[in-house]
């Protein structure tokens, strides 16, 4: 593909199949990718959620990877979150675009859903609940009753629902439109018609 440096932040319920689409797309992509679970994962080792320090710990990682990611090489990086539309999570995405502005990166959000009842069923998925991933359909549907995903504004934005789409296929329509965006940015402008030139 295009060179080019490229942040793809993947939004979705748990549940909904983010990092197994991720997977797919860092690998036809050629990317990095840093899923939520890689920076919750400790914290949730050590202390419940409701434990101050758990929160604190979430937080110190949190900022402590992405002040890291700002320095790689550039390239695509792909990201996983189950971020809803309220101040919380809008004021933590802003740490995203931060790391684009810092790595001068250009930043899509691609938001993955599907109907509810298909939702629930991927939630209870062999293996998860051994990753620490969520597997409670009424703390989901919860989720999905009181909150909407944050579709932040101001950026390229996929929407694609995935509850009929295994991971290959859907990694593969975000491939293409992350591979045409790249190439898009890095053509040539046409030139300006000189004074006395036709224009077409």
């Amino acid at each position: 593909m295009a060179q080019g440096d490229l942040i793809i932040h993947i939004n979705g319920w748990p549940g909904v199949g983010k990092l197994a689409i991720a997977r797919e797309l860092a690998r036809l992509l050629d990317a990095r990718l840093l899923d939520n679970h890689t920076i919750i994962n400790p914290a949730e080792a050590l202390f419940e959620r409701r434990d101050p320090l758990y929160r604190s710990l979430r937080k110190a990682l949190r900022m402590t990877i992405l002040a890291h990611a700002a320095q790689m090489k550039p390239g695509v990086l792909i990201l996983t979150d189950a971020l809803s539309d309220d101040a919380f999570d809008s004021a933590l995405f802003e740490d995203y675009r931060e790391l684009a502005k810092n790595r001068g990166a250009r930043l899509v959000a691609v938001v993955l859903d599907c109907a509810p009842e298909i939702n629930a069923e991927r939630l209870v998925a062999a293996g998860r609940a051994e990753r620490r991933k969520l597997t409670d359909p009424a703390v989901l549907a919860s989720l999905r009753a009181r909150h909407r995903l944050l579709k932040a504004p101001g950026l390229p934005l996929v929407e694609l629902d995935v509850g009929a789409l295994a991971p290959a296929e859907a990694a593969a329509l975000l491939a293409r439109f992350c591979r045409e965006l790249l190439e898009s940015e890095l053509q040539p402008p046409e030139s300006a018609p000189q004074p006395g030139e036709p224009r077409p």
